[in-house]
């Protein structure tokens, strides 16, 4: 019999309880036993909402008071020296600590995961032995069994994956640390099984990247080892995020069952099904429900793909899912009030796409007849959905069919522009900048939602911007800043604030997802065409201008940047949909341009998350991606500079893609990666500006002077004085006042402190 099966949930609640609950520990405001007791609620409550819904197979340990990787970490004793941990169980202390960071010790790393929109934080490995701290997921069984009574599938991130997404080691280490961590996975597993648990779900991701043949080869060794010494515990093997590159190998694994991604993965992994076949012992999880889109499925779209599937696979060796965990969308429509209801109707958020998941199996079990009711309802929304005028405008559409989508060169080549912007900004050596925020205080939030709310009149709210405004024009002015920007104090986010002024888009109230940490993000829906109707950042920008003498930079969020952190129609390529962007940003830059600003910062933070997971895609993605950023920003004249922003990048790989963007100037991430970065710019010539961020902001400790010293001096034995800019690593839209000024005062003397050895050393 077909079963029903949930591969993660989200973890912040519906009303974002887990997020208050950590901030406000971390604030000193609750104990540690208040915050475990909030979370367990929140937890428990996750749980027993699939226990109603009748899932057969919920997780359990998917539940973290901030990353699943660092729980990994944690488990496993992956604990940097910095943080002075002793052994046993790791404390609550010292989790945060390298999550954070403290006064003590810089955070650890923070990337991308895969493909999406979360951040996880870097396993860092400097010698230490491994060693089991506490098996987490036993604890998360035992929870869910004595609490609730549910028989629960423990999820933890399998070893290879682990592995590849660590730092610290060189490739001939692995075979080692396998050998060490084995044992730790070994005994995690046994525990399991003397437990009596029954399946337990082990996340395998890094198979669905482009991992050679050797590479395989060691994920069924390590698996052969994993399961030689059990009998009643069965392994789901998961992945997710696209097709698995090594098919054959991957479901011969000694492991009960396979989870294979059918929805960003569904061409590559049904044509294997069919020209493999696929092990008739074995169980195949089917990620049929798209678990990084809110769009409520075509359910007879998926009858299609799940007929194929039962092609090969037996009923009672299918299990329907989600195609990834759902962290990735927001917890429910339920909580959604003003949206318009026919494009209400077409969502499907966590809670709803559980309910997809059952009405699937209902009909794969029982017939269609069983849920008739589902049926006629989800073909009824859709049929509305699409019927709508602003799904196909035929302005736009004729707009990105035309010759503009070829006009991405700008008028001359950079070494001109440079020459020219030279003489227009007379810049001093290492010039300094931010990236664009400054502290939203909760001054400022309460302010924006009483005029959101019509508690004050625009112009009150917008006296209290400009103010705003000319506060941090003066606080930058006197810290000697070079470059100012104007704080994008009227802005909630960096992607919903143009979402919201151009057409395309609609917005939730409580549609958060997970991005980092307690940090919860509520992305715009492009739900149609876009396109642009009037400026949206220009009087803002020109007001900051006339407080100074000093260059501000006009600040717009890329297309691919508005793309990948927007929930996406379905119904037309990313590619598409991001050339419309990029046509409506080009005429924002022009009026920027004609309106005095000669500085424009288009940040693209989310161009690496694009990628695709098999390299043999990059190229393609690369190419559309970069040519929507130039189609933005090609109309400008020479001596309008344009800036980038790009942070949480593996820059070694796509360097050349970078410079290709033909940005003036680009500022990238590189504090927590203790300067490694600019280690991508020994192999390849980078011509352009560009500012290596030298403190952390994701993180409250303020830097020491030295500490940005040593990643600027860092950057100078790579990079030409003459290119190169101070700035932090992101916005500072989440620090509080006095560390902004206090790390910007320590960055302003440290490049002071830059400046002079430059000095000395041309003396």
């Amino acid at each position: 019999m077909v079963k029903s099966s949930i591969t993660g949930y989200p973890v912040i609640g519906e009303n974002r309880e887990w997020k208050r609950a950590l901030e406000a520990f971390w604030a000193n405001k609750i104990s540690e036993e208040e915050l475990l007791q909030t979370t367990k609620e929140i937890r428990l409550a996750n749980l027993k909402k699939q226990q109603q819904a009748g899932v057969d197979h919920i997780t359990v340990g998917d539940f973290t008071l901030y990353d699943r990787v660092l729980d990994t970490s944690a488990m496993f004793g992956i604990i940097p020296g910095r943080y002075n941990w002793q052994g046993g169980q790791v404390s609550t202390s010292t989790y945060f600590s390298m999550a954070r960071g403290s006064d003590e010790a810089v955070a650890s790393e923070m990337t991308k995961w895969f493909n999406t929109n979360y951040h996880y934080i870097v396993p860092e490995y400097e010698g230490q032995r491994f060693q089991l701290t506490e098996n987490k997921p036993l604890v998360a069984y035992r929870e869910a069994k004595q609490e609730l009574g549910i028989e629960g599938k423990p999820v933890l991130l399998g070893p290879y994956t682990l592995l590849k997404l660590s730092k610290g080691y060189e490739e001939k280490d692995v075979p080692s640390l396998i050998l060490q961590l084995l044992p730790l996975y070994q005994k995690v597993l046994q525990e399991l099984q003397d437990e009596g648990v029954q399946w337990v779900q082990i996340d395998e991701p890094i198979l669905c990247t482009s991992i050679t043949s050797d590479e395989m080869k060691t994920v069924t060794e390590i698996y052969s080892q994993l399961t030689k010494e059990l009998n009643s515990l069965n392994i789901l093997l998961q992945t997710y995020f696209d097709s698995v590159e090594h098919y054959e190998e991957t479901v011969a694994l000694p492991v009960a069952g396979i989870g294979l991604d059918f929805v960003h993965g569904v061409e590559k992994n049904i044509e294997h099904l069919k020209k493999y076949s696929f092990p008739e012992e074995k169980v195949l999880a089917a990620g049929i429900i798209d678990g990084r889109n809110i769009w409520r499925s075509d359910l007879h779209a998926k009858l299609e793909v799940l007929e194929s599937i039962q092609q090969q696979v037996k009923q009672d060796k299918l299990w329907i899912q989600p195609s990834c965990s759902l962290l990735h969308v927001p917890v429910t429509i339920k909580s959604e009030q003003k949206l318009d209801g026919v494009i209400l109707h077409a969502l499907a958020f966590a809670d709803e796409k559980v309910k997809e998941i059952k009405t699937l199996q209902a009909i794969l079990t029982q017939g269609k007849e069983s849920v008739s009711k589902e049926l006629k309802e989800s073909e009824i929304a859709l049929a509305a959905f699409n019927a709508l005028p602003a799904r196909k405008r035929p302005d736009v559409r004729e707009a990105t069919s035309g010759s503009i989508l070829s006009d991405s060169k700008r008028n001359s080549p950079f070494a001109e522009r440079k020459v020219a912007q030279q003489e227009k900004f007379q810049l001093p050596l290492l010039p300094t900048t931010t990236i664009g925020s400054f502290p939203q205080t909760p001054e400022v939030r309460a302010t924006r939602n009483k005029w959101r709310k019509g508690e004050i009149t625009d112009k009150q709210y917008n006296d209290f911007v400009r103010a705003e405004i000319k506060e941090w024009i003066d606080i930058q002015e006197n810290l000697g800043l070079d470059v100012l920007v104007h704080g994008e104090f009227e802005r909630t986010d960096m992607v919903e604030y143009f979402g919201e002024k151009l057409e395309g888009f609609v917005f939730t109230e409580k549609a958060w997802v997970q991005s980092y940490g307690s940090r919860c993000v509520k992305p715009p829906i492009i739900f149609g065409d876009v396109a642009f109707t009037t400026a949206m950042t220009v009087e803002e920008s020109v007001y900051a201008k006339s407080l100074t003498n000093h260059e501000v930079k006009g600040m717009l969020t890329g297309p691919v940047t508005i793309l990948n952190w927007s929930f996406v129609r379905d119904d037309l390529s990313r590619e598409a949909v991001t050339n419309q962007i990029a046509l409506a940003l080009r005429k924002e830059i022009e009026a920027l341009e004609a309106a005095g600003i000669h500085m424009i910062q288009v940040d693209e933070p989310a161009l690496r998350e694009g990628l695709p997971l098999k390299k043999s895609e990059w190229k393609h993605y690369l190419d559309w991606a970069v040519n929507a950023f130039r189609v933005s920003t090609a109309s400008v004249k020479d001596t309008t500079q344009i800036h980038t922003h790009m942070c949480y990048c593996d820059f070694n790989h796509f360097i050349e893609a970078i410079s290709a963007l033909d940005a003036d100037v680009i500022s990238i991430e590189t504090s927590r990666s203790h300067g490694d970065l600019v280690e991508s710019f020994n192999n390849y010539h980078y011509d352009k500006g560009i500012g290596l961020g030298v403190y952390d902001i994701h993180s409250p400790r303020v830097p020491a002077v030295e500490e940005m010293t040593e990643i600027i001096d860092k950057g100078l034995e790579v990079l030409d004085p003459s290119q190169f800019w101070i700035n932090p690593d992101c916005g500072l839209k989440t620090r509080k006042r006095e560390e902004t000024v206090a790390a910007l005062k320590n960055m302003v003397t440290a490049t002071e402190i830059a400046r002079e050895r430059l000095r000395m050393v041309v003396k």
